[in-house]
C-alpha cells in the first residue's frame, strides 16, 4: 500500500436508500488510515430497509450485484468488502467468491464485543431478533451474545429522527445493559455515530457496528490465499452480465 497505489475497500449498502450510504460515508470516511480508500455502493434494488427474511434474502442478491458491478469491467482489485448492514446479507457467498477478506457490521462487532465477554444488541426492526441470534450461532457467537434489544423504530425511522434516537436508544442500551453483560453493540448502519454520542451515558462499552466494520476490514488487509478464483460451483442462468463475467469456467 502506497500513495500511488492505496488499498482500495468497497463498502455495500445493500438497502436502496442513498441516505444510509451517506450516513456510513460520513462516520466512516474520517476514520479511514492514510493510503486507503473507501469506493461506496448503493444496491439498485431490493428494500429501503432491510427488516425481515425476504428483505434481508434479496439484499444478499444485491451484494453480489453491487461487487460484480466494481469488479466488471473496471477488474479495479480490492483489499477488502464491507456490507454496511448489521445483518450481514451475503456474507458467506461474498466470502466464498472474493479472493480479498469480506465482513459485516454485524460479524465485526461479534468479534470486537466478544474481547470483553458477553453481549447485548441493541438495534431497530423487532423482526431481527431471530435472525441476529441465527447469525450469531452460525458464526460462533452464539454463547456470547446474551440479549437482544429491539426498539420499535427501524433503523431507518431512527435515522431520520436523530433527537427521538438518542431518547430511544440511550433507554433501550441502559435496559440492554442489566442482561449480565460485558458490552452492547449498537447495531445498524443507520446508527452509525450514535453509540459516541450515548456512550458518556451509559456504563458498559458501546460498540459502533460500523466503526468495528470498518476496524476489522482494515486488520484483515492480507489477501486469500485459500481460493483460486472459485467463483461459482455451478450453472448459472439469466443472470446480470456483471456477475455472469466473474464465474470460473
Amino acid at each position: 500500500m502506497d500513495a500511488k497505489n492505496p488499498a482500495r475497500y468497497l463498502v455495500i449498502n445493500p438497502n436502496t436508500n442513498r441516505l444510509t450510504t451517506e450516513r456510513l460515508q460520513e462516520v466512516l470516511q474520517p476514520k479511514l488510515p492514510q493510503n486507503a480508500e473507501l469506493v461506496f455502493s448503493t444496491a439498485t434494488f431490493g428494500a429501503s430497509y432491510i427488516a425481515c427474511e425476504a428483505s434481508h434474502a434479496v439484499a444478499a442478491h444485491a451484494c453480489i450485484g453491487a461487487w460484480a458491478d466494481h469488479l466488471h469491467p473496471s477488474k479495479q482489485p480490492l483489499n477488502g468488502v464491507l456490507i454496511g448492514c448489521f445483518g450481514d446479507p451475503g456474507l458467506f457467498a461474498l466470502r466464498e467468491m472474493s479472493d480479498c477478506p469480506v465482513t459485516g457490521l454485524a460479524e465485526a462487532s461479534f468479534i470486537q464485543a466478544a474481547v470483553h465477554g458477553p453481549f447485548s444488541i441493541v438495534t431497530g426492526g423487532e423482526r431481527w431478533k431471530p435472525m441476529l441470534e441465527r447469525l450469531a450461532l452460525s458464526l460462533g457467537y452464539g454463547q456470547h451474545l446474551r440479549h437482544i434489544e429491539t426498539v420499535v423504530p427501524s433503523g431507518a425511522e431512527l435515522q431520520a429522527n436523530p433527537q427521538m434516537a438518542m431518547e430511544c436508544l440511550q433507554a433501550a442500551c441502559q435496559k440492554a445493559s442489566k442482561a449480565g453483560v460485558q458490552s452492547i453493540i449498537l447495531g445498524g448502519a443507520g446508527l452509525a455515530g450514535y453509540a459516541a454520542q450515548i456512550q458518556s451515558l451509559v456504563a458498559l462499552p458501546i460498540i459502533d457496528s460500523a466503526t468495528a466494520g470498518l476496524e476489522v476490514l482494515l486488520n484483515q488487509q492480507a489477501p486469500r490465499t485459500d481460493v483460486k478464483a472459485n467463483r461459482s460451483f455451478a450453472n448459472w442462468t439469466g443472470m446480470p452480465e456483471a456477475i455472469e463475467a466473474l464465474k470460473i469456467q
